[in-house]
């Protein structure tokens, strides 16, 4: 049934993987309540694991590193050696007349780095694989958020469509009761068909959520790389919440989550460029020897020399200078990213807390109140004393108060998946959670 008795939860227990487990112990709270025989529902946790392994958008992260994996082995190399050769005094005129004049130079020239520029360019590639891995952590927390979020928003439909179900159930006992008082002369005909035409909306609001439903199915599979669902149900209980800690609590965690471990990385890649465009104020040594032949006397000497470019430090006091201002950006960035989460977590946090208590409210005040006045209502008009109107204006209160309820219980869960999201962690523990 939809509506159950509130049960009793304890706390969760931390997970033993960053990432997954985050989301994974909010599958706790999606108990096996519904049971359909002949069909493998899908539980929160498999959906969670198939985005894992099969997301598209994860899996170009390797691709990533490997391509980092090739500039490091690019950037740790030794400036390359060049071989030249050198004609002179060739094709003149007079004594220099065609090549018996002519000088030729074979050269081996190269470049030595000063001011450790080779391991300054390692330093900044190394950065960037925490870059990157930092970015992996935050993709799978945003794509763990949204298989998450799907799945609630899934479930609750499903959930609509058990009340579509009973909606339908009960307007044809209503058309049944309401013929059979007319056929007895106690009721007009014209109720009769308004019974009929609401049976039909309720048929017709019934066809529309199954059509929704199946498309929430597929926008799920998508996460995954399904182009066709192959779970017909899903698994869960939308009103199980667990306990969660204050919202100080929840923020100090904020800064510990890989949004904003994105900064410390890209402050240290920063840092390593700040590096290198200091190491490109030292001016280089470039070297040169050879070996040179004179045609004219067939005589060889060895030749030398080296040259270092002037004012070179001056001349990268712009690089140091930019490198220094995007390292100073970054901190600012960090600060406004925080400020935002700190937006989005309070938001997130109190709309999960009304909702609970609208649960709440709900189930322990609306619903029984709302089941009793339908009851009596419906003996009454079976005996005459209330009118077709009363009747089903009851029938619509208890029905726009059970929509009530899954709306607020979805409300709750989609919060507590965008906190999670925004944490890194779960939000509370239940008993039966994976040790650490």
């Amino acid at each position: 049934m939809l509506f159950r008795m509130p049960m009793q939860t304890g706390r969760r227990a931390m997970p033993c993987h960053f990432i997954i487990h985050a989301f994974c112990l909010l599958t706790l709270a999606f108990g096996s309540t519904l049971a359909h025989a002949g069909d493998k529902p899908l539980t929160l946790s498999e959906a969670l694991s198939r985005a894992m392994a099969q997301n598209p958008g994860l899996q170009v992260f390797d691709f990533r590193l490997q391509g980092l994996e090739g500039r490091r082995v690019t950037a740790d190399q030794n400036p390359a050696l060049e071989a030249g050769l050198e004609v002179e005094n060739f094709l003149g005129s007079g004594n220099l007349e065609g090549v018996d004049g002519a000088e030729y130079t074979l050269s081996l020239s190269s470049v030595l780095e000063l001011g450790g520029k080779r391991q300054a360019r390692v330093s900044v590639v190394d950065s960037r694989y925490g870059r990157v891995e930092a970015e992996r952590r935050a993709e799978t927390l945003d794509v763990l958020g949204q298989v998450t979020q799907r799945f609630v928003a899934t479930l609750a439909l499903q959930e609509k469509l058990e009340l579509a179900a009973e909606a339908v159930a009960l307007a044809e006992a209503t058309h049944e009761i309401v013929a059979r008082r007319a056929d007895q002369g106690a009721a007009p005909q014209a109720e009769v068909m308004r019974a009929r035409a609401a049976l039909t909306r309720s048929r017709i609001e019934q066809s529309r959520l199954r059509a929704t439903y199946e498309s929430r199915k597929m926008a799920l599979a998508s996460l995954w790389g399904d182009t066709s669902p192959d779970f017909q149900i899903l698994e869960g209980d939308l009103f199980q919440f667990g306990s969660s800690d204050n919202f100080d609590a929840l923020y100090q965690r904020v800064s510990d989550s890989p949004a904003i471990q994105i900064y410390a990385s890209e402050q240290r890649i920063r840092e390593a460029e700040i590096q290198l465009a200091r190491s490109e104020s030292e001016s280089d040594i470039r070297w040169q020897v050879g070996i040179r032949r004179f045609e004219e006397t067939d005589d060889t000497a060895l030749t030398a020399g080296f040259s270092v470019p002037l004012f070179s430090g001056r001349r990268n006091r712009g690089e140091v200078q930019a490198a220094l201002a995007a390292r100073d950006e970054v901190r600012f960035r960090r600060e406004d990213t925080l400020l935002r989460l700190h937006s989005r977590l309070f938001d997130a946090y109190h709309l999960r807390q009304q909702s609970i208590e609208t649960v709440e409210q709900i189930r322990s005040q609306m619903l029984p109140d709302l089941t009793e006045a339908l009851t009596q209502t419906r003996e009454a008009y079976e005996n005459g004393r209330y009118s077709y109107v009363e009747w089903t204006a009851a029938q619509r209160e208890l029905l726009s108060a059970r929509e009530a309820l899954v709306d607020a219980a979805t409300t709750a869960l989609l919060n507590q998946a965008l906190i999670e999201q925004l944490t890194a962690q779960p939000l509370a523990t239940v008993p039966g959670a994976p040790a650490r």
